[in-house]
C-alpha cells in the first residue's frame, strides 16, 4: 500500500461523518470536492497539486484513427489507488463535484456555533436560500438572478422532472450495483485464500528450513568425522615413515661408525705400525674388513614421499553420507607399468582391436586405483597425420582398456605414456591387415567332448589321447587346458584364424566343424 493509500485512513476516535468530510490529501474539510473517475473524492485544489504527465495515445485513443506519436494525454495518478486519470481537455474544474460530500459538509458546518453561511456565488452576503438542485447556498440577491437564470436561460432546455428522470437512472445504477456487488465476495474469498496460502506456504518453508539445517548440520558432522579419519591416518602414516627411516639411520649409522673405525685402525696400522706389527694383526685386519665389505645395505630410503589425497574418489558412509576423498601411499611407477594384449601387435580393418595397461608401484605390486593421467596416441606410419580414434576405460582397478578401430590397412605405431615417461611395451609397432580370415572351426573345450567320443576326428590344437583317439582330451598330452578353436588351435574366441592344420586332416577338420 502507497504512502497516499495509508493517508486515506483516520483515526477511529473521529466520528464516521468527520471521516468523510475530510480530505485525505490536505486533512481538512473537504472545500469543492471532485470526483475521480475510481470514485475516490480531494478537494479540487489537492488535486490540482498532484504531479500531471503525459502519455503517448494510443492507435486505439486517437481521435482520427491514425496513430500519432506527437499527441499525448495528460494524466494524473490517484493518490488512493494509483489509478490512472485522464485530465479533461477544459481543466480539472471538469471533474464531477460530489454533492453528496458538499451537502455533509454543510451539515457538519451547522452544528459550529460560529458558524456564518455565505453566498456561493457571491461570498459576501448571508445565505438566506438554498437550491436543493445545483445545492448551492444563495443570497437575496444571488437567489433572483439564480431563478431568472432557471426560468429565462434554460427555459428552452429539454427538462424533466427529478422524480421522473431518477427513476429511470436509479434503475440502470442499482442494476449495475446488483452486477458489482458479487465480484466483492469473490474477491474476499480469493484474498483469504491468498492469506491462507501465505500462512502455508510460511509453514512449509519453516519446514523445509529445518530440514535444511538438519541436513546440513549431519552433512558437516559426516564430513568433520571423515576429516577427523583422514588426519588419523595420515599421522599413523607419519609415525610409521618415521620410525622405519629412524631405524634405517640407525642401522646405517652403525654400518657408518663400523666402517670408520676399520678404515682408521687400518690407515693407522699401515702408516705407523712396523713390519711385525703389520703381520701380527693382518689376520685380525682381514677379517673385518672382509666382513665390512660384505655389509650389505641400501643406498636409497626405504620410504619416499609417495602420499597423495586423491579427492574425488569415494570412500564409503560415514553417518549414513556418501564421502569422498582417500589418502593413498602407492606411487606410480611408469617403468614398471605393463601393457598386454593382441592389439599391441596385430589389427585388422573394421575391425575393433584391444590391449590393456596394467599400472604398478615401485615395487612392482599392482596399484588397486584409478583415476591416473594417460596419453596414448597411435598413427600410421607412412602419414603421421592417420591417427587413430582410441577410447580409454578406466576399470579403477589399476587396469585401463584401451580399444580402436582402424579404418585403413597398413603398419601403425603408438605409444602410451605416464608421467612423461614410456611405460614397458611402449612405443610399438601394430600391423593392420586388410583381410580377417575367420574361423572354420567350432570353439570348444575339446575334441572327445565336442564330437561325442568320436576317434578319428582331430583337432588344430594337436593334442592326442590314449586308445587311438586323435583328437584332444581334458588333461591329455597336448591339450592347452582351456576352450581353444578346433581349426587352428587359437585360445582367444575373438580372434583371426591362423589355420595351422595341415591339409590331409581336412577331412576329419570338417568333421569336427559339422559336430
Amino acid at each position: 500500500m502507497s504512502a497516499s493509500q495509508e493517508n486515506t485512513f483516520v483515526p477511529s476516535s473521529e466520528s464516521p461523518r468527520s471521516c468523510r468530510t475530510k480530505c485525505s490529501i490536505c486533512k481538512n474539510t473537504y472545500t469543492d470536492p471532485r470526483i475521480l473517475p475510481c470514485l475516490h473524492t480531494f478537494c479540487l485544489d489537492c488535486v490540482r497539486g498532484l504531479q500531471q504527465f503525459s502519455i503517448p495515445r494510443t492507435q486505439r485513443e486517437g481521435e482520427s484513427g491514425s496513430l500519432d506519436c506527437t499527441e499525448s494525454r495528460i494524466c494524473i495518478l490517484c493518490p488512493a489507488c494509483d489509478y490512472e486519470v485522464n485530465v479533461p481537455a477544459a481543466g480539472l474544474r471538469e471533474l464531477t463535484g460530489n454533492h453528496l460530500i458538499q451537502n455533509e459538509v454543510f451539515l457538519e458546518s451547522l452544528k459550529r456555533p460560529d458558524y456564518r453561511i455565505v453566498c456561493d456565488l457571491c461570498n459576501d452576503g448571508n445565505a438566506e436560500r438554498r437550491c436543493h438542485v445545483c445545492s448551492t447556498n444563495l443570497c437575496d440577491f444571488c437567489s433572483e438572478a439564480h431563478r431568472d437564470c432557471c426560468m429565462v436561460d434554460h427555459r428552452d432546455h429539454n427538462c424533466d422532472f427529478v422524480a421522473n428522470v431518477i427513476n429511470k437512472y436509479g434503475s440502470f445504477i442499482r442494476q449495475l450495483l446488483k452486477q458489482t456487488q458479487p465480484h466483492i465476495a469473490g474477491l474476499q474469498e480469493t484474498l483469504q485464500k491468498i492469506a491462507d496460502t501465505r500462512q502455508l506456504v510460511q509453514k512449509r518453508l519453516r519446514t523445509l528450513t529445518g530440514e535444511i539445517n538438519k541436513f546440513t548440520e549431519d552433512y558437516i558432522k559426516a564430513l568433520e568425522k571423515h576429516r577427523s579419519s583422514l588426519l588419523k591416518e595420515l599421522e599413523e602414516l607419519r609415525i610409521q615413515k618415521e620410525n622405519s627411516l629412524n631405524l634405517q639411520q640407525i642401522q646405517l649409522q652403525q654400518i657408518l661408525a663400523d666402517m670408520k673405525t676399520g678404515v682408521d685402525f687400518t690407515e693407522h696400522l699401515l702408516t705407523n705400525g712396523s713390519p711385525v706389527e703389520i703381520l701380527l694383526t693382518k689376520r685380525v685386519v682381514v677379517n673385518r674388513l672382509k666382513l665390512l665389505n660384505k655389509t650389505s645395505y641400501s643406498t636409497q630410503p626405504r620410504e619416499d614421499d609417495g602420499i597423495q589425497f586423491q579427492q574425488q574418489e569415494r570412500a564409503g558412509q560415514c553417518n549414513g553420507f556418501e564421502v569422498f576423498g582417500i589418502i593413498v601411499t602407492k606411487t606410480l611407477d611408469p617403468s614398471k607399468c605393463l601393457l598386454q594384449g593382441e592389439g599391441l601387435r596385430v589389427a585388422w580393418q573394421d575391425q575393433p582391436s584391444v590391449f590393456v595397461l596394467v599400472c604398478n608401484d615401485q615395487s612392482g605390486q599392482q596399484i588397486g586405483r584409478g583415476g591416473e593421467s594417460i596419453q596414448v596416441s597411435i598413427y600410421n606410419k607412412k602419414n603421421k597425420e592417420c591417427t587413430l580414434k582410441t577410447i580409454l576405460h578406466d576399470n579403477h582397478d589399476g587396469t585401463y582398456q584401451f580399444t580402436y578401430t582402424p579404418r585403413v590397412s597398413g603398419l601403425y605405431e603408438g605409444y602410451v605414456c605416464m608421467k612423461g615417461q614410456h611405460v614397458q611395451g611402449s612405443p610399438f609397432s601394430i600391423t593392420v591387415t586388410s583381410k580377417y580370415r575367420k574361423h572354420t572351426g567350432i570353439f570348444h573345450c575339446c575334441t572327445f567332448c565336442s564330437s561325442v567320443g568320436q576317434k578319428d576326428v582331430r583337432c588344430g590344437c594337436g593334442g592326442t589321447m590314449l586308445g587311438g583317439y586323435q583328437g584332444c582330451g581334458h588333461g591329455h598330452k597336448g591339450h592347452p587346458g582351456q576352450p581353444h578353436w578346433s581349426c587352428c588351435g587359437k585360445l582367444t574366441e575373438h580372434s583371426e584364424c591362423s589355420g595351422t592344420i595341415n591339409s590331409n586332416s581336412y577331412q576329419n577338420l570338417v568333421r569336427t566343424v559339422a559336430l
